[in-house]
C-alpha cells in the first residue's frame, strides 16, 4: 500500500468533513446526480474517501470492539462488497433519486463502506485482500459490460449514451487497479523475499570466508 506523508494523514479528517459539507450542498448533489457517470465515478468514490477519513475519529475502545468480529478484515470486506453490489444495482439508482430516505441510505452505506475499508484493508493482508478485490473487480467490470452493451436504458432517469459512457469507464478502472493492485503485491513479496535472503546470504557468505587464520 502507499504510504501517506505524516502531515497528509494529519489533514484527512478535516479534508473529509469539508468534501463531506460540499458533496451535501443541494447544488453539489444534484450536479453530481444529474449524469449516471458522476454519481458513479465522482459522487460514490468522494463518499466512501469522506468514510475513510471519518474513520480516524472512531474512539480507540469501539474499534477494539469491532476488531472482535472483524478478524483478517473479513467481516468489513464483505460487507464493503455487499453494499456495493446492492449500490450497483440501477433500480436502487432510481429510487435514490426519488426518494429521499433511500438516497440518505445509500448515503450512509458508502462512507460505512469508507470506513469499513480503513478498518480491515491492513489487518486482511495480501491473501484476504486478493479474495476481495477478486469478487469485487470482476462484479464491477461485468456490470460496466452490461451497462455499455444494453441495447435498452437501465436507468429511467439517464440517457443511454450516459449509461454507456459509465460502462465503459467501469471497466477500464477495475482493469487499472487490478493492475495498480497486482504490481504493489509484486513489489511486496520481491521485499519479503529480499528482506528473508539478506541474513541468509550474509551468514553464508561469513561461513565460507572462514576464520581469518585459514587464508
Amino acid at each position: 500500500m502507499i504510504r501517506l506523508p505524516p502531515s497528509w494523514i494529519k489533514l484527512r479528517v478535516p479534508a473529509a468533513g469539508i468534501v463531506l459539507c460540499l458533496l451535501a450542498l443541494p447544488g453539489a448533489r444534484h450536479f453530481l446526480e444529474a449524469s449516471m457517470t458522476r454519481q458513479m465515478l465522482v459522487q460514490f468514490p468522494l463518499l466512501a474517501f469522506t468514510g475513510f477519513g471519518l474513520a480516524a475519529t472512531i474512539p480507540r475502545a469501539w474499534v477494539e470492539r469491532l476488531n472482535k468480529w472483524n478478524g483478517y478484515g473479513i467481516s468489513g470486506l464483505f460487507a464493503v462488497a455487499l453494499l456495493l453490489a446492492i449500490l450497483m444495482i440501477p433500480r436502487v439508482l432510481d429510487l435514490a433519486l426519488a426518494d429521499a430516505g433511500i438516497e440518505l441510505a445509500k448515503w450512509l452505506a458508502l462512507l460505512s463502506c469508507g470506513a469499513a475499508l480503513r478498518l480491515s484493508w491492513q489487518p486482511a493482508g495480501l491473501l484476504v485482500q486478493g479474495f476481495f478485490l477478486g469478487n469485487v473487480l470482476p462484479m464491477t467490470a461485468v456490470v460496466g459490460y452490461l451497462f455499455e452493451s444494453s441495447p435498452v436504458r437501465v436507468c429511467n432517469a439517464y440517457l443511454l449514451d450516459d449509461q454507456e459512457r459509465l460502462g465503459q469507464r467501469l471497466v477500464w478502472i477495475t482493469a487499472g487497479i487490478g493492475l495498480v493492485w497486482f504490481a504493489d503485491l509484486v513489489r511486496t513479496m520481491m521485499r519479503r523475499e529480499e528482506a528473508a535472503s539478506g541474513p541468509l546470504a550474509s551468514d553464508r557468505g561469513a561461513t565460507e570466508s572462514g576464520p581469518p587464520g585459514n587464508h
